[in-house]
């Protein structure tokens, strides 16, 4: 019988893997043009035509569900890519060297969580023009933290076990010790954490993008989409329960993965 975590991680995956395809099919196919206008069906209900009906403008609501899914992939994607590389180099120069070094680049991270997470996307947005590309940066930017402290507290744990200390005794250079030795057995957590940020990446998006800091119009995102159907929430709710629904969906997805993984490598620890 399968165990929780391992059901709990397949039911991520799948909800990702349908999503994902979702996004993949909107690069070649979508059933309207998300931006063809028509106002004489604008707000019409969900039907045969339009399965999620047509927002304010008559736009096809289904098309441009499916292509904010690509924007909220490409977003999260992107941005756990930063965090990953940043956060590595922060991390394992901390961990590996220890000391003073550590010091100062861990009290730089304290300095950047002291900020609210979406405090700081907001300054970093607003410095610059709100657009798709300083979105993803931001966010970026936000998940630093997570991946310099997951990654620090790895080469910790490893970089005096015994078959470290041996690899340094027989002449292995620092980046043989950090890639070959040290690294195989932090990548678990690593994933953990890169799970757990693509979720926090797409609410953070939906978010800048509602406050109108983000994707900018006509271009669809599920954050947007969701800004626009507030005033008629009560004459055509599925103007809002679409993108809602495809923003819930996407975050369960990546954390029951992130759970699934965290709870699987908790018990094989």
């Amino acid at each position: 019988m399968e165990s929780k975590s391992t059901l709990t991680m397949r039911l991520g995956l799948a909800i990702i893997a349908l999503l994902g395809t979702m996004a993949a099919v909107s690069l070649l196919y979508v059933p309207y043009d998300v931006n063809e206008m028509n106002i004489a069906g604008r707000l019409q209900s969900p039907g045969a035509l339009h399965w999620f009906g047509t927002d304010n403008f008559g736009r096809d609501i289904f098309s441009r569900v499916m292509e904010a899914s690509k924007t909220a992939f490409l977003v999260g994607a992107v941005a756990v890519t930063i965090g990953l590389v940043a956060g590595f180099i922060i991390g394992a120069t901390a961990g590996y060297l220890g000391g003073w070094t550590d010091e100062v680049l861990m009290r730089m991270i304290d300095a950047l969580l002291a900020f609210p997470g979406i405090l700081l996307a907001l300054i970093l947005v607003t410095v610059f023009e709100p657009n798709l590309f300083q979105t993803m940066i931001a966010i970026g930017v936000l998940s630093v933290p997570n991946f310099a402290r997951v990654i620090r507290s790895g080469f910790f744990q490893y970089k005096e076990a015994e078959f470290v200390v041996a690899a340094r005794g027989l002449g292995a250079s620092h980046a043989t010790v950090i890639l070959r030795h040290v690294m195989p057995h932090i990548v678990s957590p690593i994933i953990v954490a890169a799970s757990l940020s693509f979720s926090t990446a797409i609410l953070v998006e939906a978010a800048l993008s509602y406050l109108g800091l983000g994707v900018q119009p006509p271009d669809p995102s599920w954050g947007r989409m969701l800004s626009e159907s507030q005033s008629y929430i009560g004459k055509a709710p599925w103007f809002a329960l679409a993108p809602g629904v495809f923003i819930a969906l996407t975050v369960l997805g990546f954390n029951l993965l992130g759970d699934g993984l965290r709870d699987l490598r908790d018990k094989k620890t």
